[in-house]
């Protein structure tokens, strides 16, 4: 979904909705979602030369519209850079804690390395390779590639990796309990190396 129209209604939906952060207890405190104007030209092309990705088409359009603002959103106008550059990190550092901590390592990835100082090598050159994963909304992410409208959003805990929308507007519909949301029309899109089904095949006990 790209059209500006259908993002208005979105945003719309979205606009005031109540979210916690963090542990969820009674005590929590709740928060509601806000918008600043959306991000320009300039500053999309600031944001994506600065931190060397693309947003997707669909991202884009939502985040020209209006950029949500508060706790867990990346504030990609006003956010502190370290900030983000960790937030777009902890994919690889989730990854790296599990495969030198509990042993996780996958099949296609070939041979696991004698040493934890070359497996940690070898996680870091097939991250580097693989299409970034853009923060939307606390460890949801959605992967840059392909260019193109409809790439799903993951929930990534380390390698506890899964499913949390099909495409962007039914993520944030069922993120955010928001009315109008469609049933599912199709599997979410394949997405090289960060294949849910891989990585949630080595879990026995997720968390998400």
């Amino acid at each position: 979904m790209e059209d500006a129209d259908n993002w208005y209604e979105v945003i719309e939906r979205l606009r005031g909705a109540e979210y916690r952060v963090g542990l969820v207890t009674a005590s929590s405190p709740t928060y509601r979602v806000e918008f600043a104007p959306g991000l320009t030209d300039a500053e999309f092309k600031n944001v994506q030369r600065s931190f060397g990705f693309r947003f997707p088409p669909d991202l884009r359009a939502l985040l020209r519209e209006a950029l949500p603002i508060g706790p867990q959103f990346p504030d990609w106008r006003c956010g502190d850079v370290a900030v983000l550059r960790e937030w777009l990190d902890l994919p690889l550092e989730g990854l790296l804690f599990d495969v030198e901590h509990n042993g996780f390592w996958l099949d296609e990835w070939g041979a696991r390395p004698q040493t934890t100082h070359a497996a940690r090598d070898r996680i870091t050159a097939l991250v580097a390779s693989a299409p970034p994963l853009i923060p939307v909304f606390a460890h949801r992410m959605m992967p840059d590639e392909p260019h193109a409208p409809g790439n799903p959003v993951f929930s990534v805990h380390q390698t506890d990796i899964i499913h949390s929308g099909v495409d962007l507007a039914d993520y944030l519909h069922h993120e955010f309990g928001l009315p109008g949301r469609q049933p599912r029309s199709s599997e979410p899109r394949p997405i090289r190396f960060w294949d849910p089904t891989a990585f949630g095949a080595r879990i026995s006990s997720p968390s998400r």
